[in-house]
């Protein structure tokens, strides 16, 4: 097994088009991740990735006034966190595969101040925790539920190399995915959840395009299907995708792997990081290089 001080030349990964379901007790939420995750790890996924607020599948366990009530379920669903990371990590652990969890609206303090942050965290087989805190609220997130910007962007050191995740809305913005490749990640990925087709639509180009000008994977995982319970996620639509360079050696369209649209599913794909890293010295364009000469002639003129 790699090392997370290290970075293999290949890797395996899978993507969650995964569609939350109406609980009645913490133990299916149990259950459901066992099936999901021995899917995956039977393919021989080492990476494994769920959507963003895949988590609010747990506001089914609340009372029914709190499942309708989108500012009062956050505070509700604190209980839940403790348990819902030890069966991700438990998981991580027993397979050996590193999860990345659905993200959780967590509540902590920020300059003193009790508030929410959009969190994904990465579940590493030996046992380590980390996160990263999305960068910029949508309207819904900033205006209705008083999310806020969370921990500064960074890259996270794995057993399949350095990743960096651009939670949903973040994809659509070149400077935090150029800051976490200049950081040294391998690979960025992206969980999102869209309730229209222009919103999933704007995801999945926001990560070609990361994917092109960094001449880099990334990886897409939606939310889909519906949850008439839960105002939030309600309806989710999308399809999960591996995005590569379009360039010699990768698919011309820069579309490794995709899913069917809004089916539960796993998408699967094998990652070549050698041949990545080889075309960002010869390959028939050179965007990860040419960043830099771009930006300081932007600068200078």
């Amino acid at each position: 097994m790699s090392t997370a001080s290290s970075t293999p030349d290949q890797c395996r990964v899978a993507l969650a088009q995964y569609a939350v379901s109406y609980l009645n007790d913490f133990s299916e939420f149990t259950d459901k991740l066992n099936r999901w995750v021995s899917e995956a790890v039977d393919q021989g996924a080492q990476l494994l990735l769920f959507p963003e607020y895949a988590s609010l599948e747990l506001s089914s366990l609340l009372d029914e006034s709190l499942q309708s009530d989108v500012c009062g379920q956050l505070h509700a669903l604190q209980q839940y966190l403790p348990r819902f990371l030890e069966v991700h990590q438990q998981l991580a652990e027993q397979h050996q595969v590193t999860i990345i969890a659905g993200s959780f609206a967590e509540k902590v303090t920020l300059d003193g101040k009790e508030t929410f942050v959009n969190r994904s965290y990465v579940l590493h087989p030996d046992g380590r925790t980390d996160f990263q805190d999305k960068q910029i609220m949508t309207r819904f997130e900033g205006e209705v539920w008083g999310i806020s910007p969370g921990a500064a962007n960074k890259v996270i050191d794995t057993a399949i190399g350095k990743i960096g995740i651009s939670i949903c809305y973040d994809s659509e913005f070149p400077l935090i995915a150029r800051q976490q490749i200049d950081m040294g990640a391998d690979l960025l990925i992206v969980p999102s959840v869209t309730e229209t087709l222009a919103g999933y639509h704007r995801v999945r180009t926001g990560s070609q395009a990361r994917a092109m000008e960094n001449q880099c994977y990334a990886l897409h995982a939606p939310l889909v299907g519906e949850a008439a319970w839960c105002p939030a996620i309600d309806i989710s639509i999308g399809c999960a995708g591996v995005y590569t360079p379009m360039d010699t050696g990768f698919p011309a369209n820069g579309i490794l792997a995709q899913g069917e649209m809004n089916e539960a599913q796993w998408v699967y794909a094998s990652l070549n990081f050698a041949e990545m890293r080889a075309l960002r010295t010869s390959g028939t364009v050179l965007n990860y290089k040419d960043w830099d000469a771009q930006l300081q002639r932007v600068r200078t003129h």
